[in-house]
């Protein structure tokens, strides 16, 4: 079902339709959930999953902080006026680090020489990088579509490196090294087993700070709650259970699953057409502007938006009862965001609709392939 301020809002654009429709309330309203479920647990929002400035707004005034991941992001997180931001990410430039120590950032170190360029960055700027080590641990310890870590990655400082990297954080001057950064799997649907990995997180930090002689102050779990986009399977909150030690900040970085639902992607048929036989919907919009379905091999649904206006003088094109596949505009046979999905009444000048499209829609697709104009974006 299409929410009716959705609705309204898609029908107040001039044709052909192509549009965003982000609600911040959403992201607000996900966030209270996971505070009641984790109570006392440092809520940071993943700007990667979407940066639209409202989204990002709404999420630092929800959040305990931000989480980036880039230069960009960084200055994102300062516009919104962020409480606390964490900066992640495997290639930072010695200009992005320098930024993150002027915002205060804590600084999630992802190898020995980052440990080095950070060190001298904050002795050059007179302060001191707060700083926790990323660790690719042997095992993921979590189901998901992408592992992070037990696996070779880029990410991270291998575990079996980590006493190493640990001497020499510690004789570096300017870090202050708090915990461990263990972020280790992306869109995990099994809450159960989320809940699990923190409790694993947690042992794992306490034991392995003893042995390296850290004082543990910051657990930093990362994300990975996921978001089902073409099921009905839930991340049920209510199996989530976890239990901080005193003086042990737990901090965990949702992205994904805070902003899918806010958002929805809306794109107008522009010709409907039957090859080699099979139905095809051709839209206004496509993978260049949601490419999440192509990138991961999946059909997105939708939900068919009747528009009433038709200028054309001659018959309105539609199909019935049928199966169709919903494709972009893009000069490519990939450019597909659902495919066989049955219509009881589809028309040209009709609107598919896509939900959960708040995260990795937009931001992870490729704009600029073949020039079309971006899609309209309004925040309700």
């Amino acid at each position: 079902m299409i929410p009716e301020r959705v609705t309204v809002a898609l029908r107040g654009l001039d044709g052909p339709v192509c549009a965003y429709v982000y609600d911040p309330g959403v992201l607000r309203a996900r966030v209270a959930e996971l505070r009641r479920a984790l109570p006392g647990v440092t809520v940071c929002y993943a700007v990667k999953a979407n940066g639209h400035p409202a989204i990002v707004a709404a999420a630092a005034e929800a959040c305990d902080g931000l989480e980036v991941a880039s230069g960009g992001e960084l200055a994102l997180a300062e516009a919104a006026g962020a409480a606390r931001i964490v900066f992640g990410g495997p290639a930072k430039t010695e200009a992005e680090l320098a930024h993150a120590l002027r915002l205060g950032a804590t600084v999630n170190v992802e190898s020995t020489l980052e440990l080095r360029r950070l060190s001298l960055l904050a002795q050059r700027a007179g302060t001191t990088a707060a700083i926790t080590l990323r660790v690719n641990r042997a095992d993921a310890g979590l189901p998901g579509t992408h592992a992070m870590t037990g696996a070779p990655t880029p990410f991270g400082v291998d575990e079996a490196q980590l006493p190493e990297a640990v001497a020499l954080a510690r004789s570096l001057p300017g870090l202050d090294l708090s915990g461990w950064h263990l972020h280790a799997v992306s869109n995990n649907l099994d809450a159960a087993a989320h809940s699990a990995f923190l409790a694993e997180a947690l042992r794992w930090s306490a034991e392995t700070s003893r042995r390296l002689g850290v004082p543990l102050r910051t657990v930093n779990a990362g994300g990975g709650f996921g978001v089902d986009y073409a099921g009905n399977a839930v991340f049920a909150l209510d199996e989530l259970r976890v239990r901080v030690p005193d003086g042990v900040e737990l901090v965990v970085e949702p992205g994904r699953w805070l902003a899918a639902d806010t958002g929805w992607y809306a794109a107008e048929v522009l010709d409907l057409k039957r090859t080699h036989g099979r139905w095809f919907a051709v839209l206004r919009g496509g993978t260049h502007h949601f490419r999440l379905p192509a990138a991961w091999g999946y059909d997105h649904p939708f939900t068919v938006l009747p528009m009433q206006r038709w200028d054309w003088p001659w018959p309105r094109p539609e199909v019935a009862g049928v199966a169709v596949d919903a494709v972009g505009e893009l000069c490519t046979p990939r450019d597909v965001l659902c495919r066989g999905q049955r219509v009881d009444r589809l028309r040209v000048g009709d609107l598919l609709v896509f939900g959960r499209t708040g995260a990795y829609g937009w931001d992870i697709s490729h704009h600029a392939f073949l020039r079309h104009p971006e899609p309209d974006f309004l925040v309700l």
